[in-house]
């Protein structure tokens, strides 16, 4: 982990000086989640970099907050161009960065992607239904939701894996019970909620807001990727995302993988395609 001054945490994976990469994880997440795309930034000659969004200046919200992450982002850049990823809610919030980014970024991939809830009848089929309308309707309730989960992610970190696991659907099966798996993912949710209970709010409250209209201002040329029996980002979601962000250049629709085991394949994907790009831009040094 490291920190600039002034400035948010991040974690760094892949090469120690590849093209750039900048990384969104998802929320509940936390960097550590980067840690699937190391093995593959490597062979690739990538460096990707993951800012710990939920250890920052909690009053930072709206489109200030969108603004800071893109002024952290180009700062790290350092003026070069980059790719940018985004998971689950971490591609809304990589949507909703990038419209301050502009030209800077080479492409954007969005990974088992969250649409806007304003944008139809998603919520009904969402595994975070009841979250979500929390979130949404009573946020009060939903704030006290998560510092319970904090708690449980704190004393009982196991148990709160299998809480939101309960529902898992396609591919996401094997993975819930792989040992390897639950072991990564229980990290990521302590990281997540343990002391960052007010970042995690904050992303889940801002989604949550109407948010449609904006997805016009995406020029950047953007991939989907997602799970046809996802059932936390329901498939409709990255059918719309796809028919409405005008820089849409291809959507990879995976049979039989949901929303996390969607992730493990895209990874090296993704990879192999960055890795693949003609130019030889380089990060700037970890300062």
């Amino acid at each position: 982990m490291y920190q600039l001054e002034h400035s948010l945490n991040f974690s760094q994976f892949g090469s120690d000086n590849g093209k750039t990469v900048i990384y969104f994880h998802g929320a509940p997440g936390a960097p550590e989640e980067c840690a699937i795309f190391d093995l593959y930034a490597k062979e690739q000659g990538l460096t990707f970099i993951c800012f710990d969004r939920f250890s920052g200046d909690y009053s930072i919200a709206g489109e200030a907050y969108y603004q800071f992450l893109a002024q952290e982002i180009s700062k790290q850049a350092g003026g070069k161009e980059f790719d940018v990823i985004g998971f689950s809610i971490g591609a809304f919030i990589a949507l909703q960065t990038c419209r301050y980014l502009g030209n800077e970024v080479r492409s954007l991939h969005l990974i088992s992607a969250a649409a806007p809830l304003d944008a139809g009848g998603f919520l009904e089929t969402m595994a975070g239904k009841r979250v979500f309308q929390l979130a949404k309707t009573v946020p009060i309730l939903f704030v006290l939701l998560s510092y319970w989960q904090g708690l449980l992610a704190l004393l009982f970190p196991n148990a709160l894996f299998r809480l939101l696991f309960a529902s898992v659907a396609g591919d996401d099966k094997a993975l819930s019970v792989d040992r390897a798996f639950q072991s990564g993912i229980t990290q990521v949710l302590r990281s997540c909620f343990i002391g960052r209970v007010r970042g995690y709010v904050r992303d889940i409250r801002a989604y949550v807001q109407p948010w449609k209209d904006r997805l016009s201002d995406i020029g950047v040329n953007t991939h989907i990727w997602h799970g046809a029996e996802d059932n936390w980002s329901p498939v409709a979601m990255a059918e719309y995302l796809a028919s409405m962000i005008p820089g849409c250049t291809s959507t990879e629709i995976f049979n039989d993988l949901s929303h996390y085991s969607c992730l493990y394949r895209a990874a090296p994907e993704i990879c192999r395609q960055l890795g693949a790009a003609s130019d030889d831009l380089r990060s700037p040094p970890i300062r």
